[in-house]
């Protein structure tokens, strides 16, 4: 049997389409699972391990194996990023995200201790400059502390020149 130019030419162009259908599969799922990876690295895992949904370690955690499932499902479908967290805040609650989001009254419990720290610093540079405006002139009176009469410091120099005469 002879086979012609064209039907050999055919089969080359057939194969080399079925090799390309193959590989072009593999990118598309490799996309699918980086973005499920993606939106599951802003979940925690509902089991009580406290870890990220992607990063649950637990063997046999049947918890982080339904919700990646159901995470790969949704990104299988085309669903956006809102639409599955929503499904998930829906399914779980809020405690399911790993960091809250920042809106509304979160976004003041996330700015309230920045906020704490700079009056904070604010309330003790000006108690520390008071302080020392204050004492400075005490200092500058001749190096004579207030309430000590001149006669009972005179008192003092004599008593501690008596003390130290060798």
């Amino acid at each position: 049997m002879t086979k012609s130019p064209r039907g050999l030419i055919a089969l080359v162009a057939l194969g080399l389409v079925g090799a390309s259908a193959g590989v072009l599969a593999v990118p598309v799922h490799a996309q699918q699972t980086s973005q499920a990876k993606q939106i599951g690295g802003k979940f925690m895992c509902m089991c009580g391990c406290n870890q990220v949904l992607t990063q649950c370690n637990h063997v046999g955690c049947t918890t982080s194996s339904s919700m990646l499932k159901e995470l790969d499902q949704a990104v299988a479908r085309g669903d956006s990023e809102d639409v599955i967290t929503q499904a998930f805040v829906q399914e779980f609650g809020t405690k399911v995200y790993a960091e809250p989001p920042k809106s509304g009254l979160s976004m003041v419990a996330w700015s309230l201790p920045g906020f704490y720290l700079l009056v904070g610093t604010a309330i003790v540079i000006f108690v520390i400059l008071r302080w020392r405006a204050r004492s400075a002139p005490q200092i500058a009176a001749a190096g004579v502390p207030s309430g000590i009469s001149p006669d009972a410091l005179e008192r003092a120099r004599q008593r501690v020149a008596r003390e130290t005469e060798d």
